[in-house]
């Protein structure tokens, strides 16, 4: 398992849900395909004033799959699970659900529907008739297959759909393809449908300094010291080695409400006039 963690954001509503998504798939882990989800899914969230707080990554072994499960599941957190949904042998994560859940796999009607539109609109295609009762025809209604409270979320690209559970422990996990074309839209239109009470347009602004000729070590005390001034604003450094405009330099900046950022960052901007520093531009992001 590969995890990756961000600090949570002190200004966010405690009703606001924290984010996470898994990423499952061998094709990801053993490098024949470069995972997209994580980067795509960090700025749909983004988008709409939200972050992300956690990922995840898992090959296509059945344990860790519902281990992970379980966990998001037990958790209050709102996951996205992408990849493993499809209905041959080495896709798992439909199984994986229902034994995390502790529920029976049952064929959801509306999925039944959805993909016998899908199947009827292929053989239209080819020029074929629909034949409901042909052994890969009814292989392929096992992709509607999910624990027996699930909801589905519908697919725009070809119909058949994704999923979503509720866990004993409030968590809720929308499970999606792990194909990039499907699976954005549905989490686009998952997050517009049931989270846009807590989306936050532009509420944060980022304000940083290109800073020369120093170390992070140096900088962490003044940059402590902000934090404990001003406990709303969250400061952060990036350092850089190989920037192609500015060689080696630290992005230092603060970020928060609009309201407590300018107070923050000149109280940075006095703490760094001792050190006798050479500045780059001053950088300005809403986020």
């Amino acid at each position: 398992m590969t995890t990756q963690n961000t600090a949570p954001n002190p200004e966010v509503s405690p009703l606001t849900p924290t984010f996470g998504v898994i990423i499952i798939g061998d094709e990801i882990l053993s490098g024949k395909r470069a995972d997209k989800h994580l980067p795509k899914v960090i700025e749909l969230l983004g988008e709409r004033g939200l972050s992300l707080a956690w990922a995840e990554y898992h090959g296509d072994a059945p344990e860790r799959i519902t281990a992970a499960l379980e966990r998001a599941f037990a958790s209050a957190d709102v996951v996205f699970s992408c990849g493993g949904i499809g209905a041959t042998p080495d896709d798992h994560t439909r199984q994986c659900a229902g034994r995390a859940l502790g529920q029976a796999l049952v064929l959801h009607p509306e999925a039944k529907r959805l993909i016998q539109e899908r199947m009827q609109d292929t053989a239209k295609e080819q020029g074929l008739a629909y034949e409901p009762e042909r052994d890969d025809n009814i292989h392929r209604l096992n992709m509607g297959v999910f624990p027996q409270a699930a909801r589905i979320i519908r697919n725009p690209y070809n119909k058949i759909p994704g999923f979503s559970c509720d866990g004993p422990g409030g968590g809720t996990v929308h499970f999606v393809p792990g194909f990039p074309v499907m699976a954005w839209p549905m989490i686009a239109s998952v997050l517009d449908t049931h989270y846009s009470a807590h989306f936050r347009r532009h509420a944060h602004v980022e304000k940083s300094v290109i800073v020369f000729g120093s170390m992070e070590a140096t900088l962490t005390p003044l940059m402590q010291a902000i934090e404990t001034r001003h406990p709303l604003v969250k400061v952060f450094s990036l350092p850089s080695v190989d920037h192609p405009q500015w060689g080696r330099h630290i992005e230092l900046g603060v970020k928060g409400a609009p309201e407590l950022v300018d107070a923050a960052y000149a109280d940075l901007r006095a703490g760094l006039a001792p050190f006798g520093l050479t500045f780059g531009p001053e950088l300005v992001r809403h986020i």
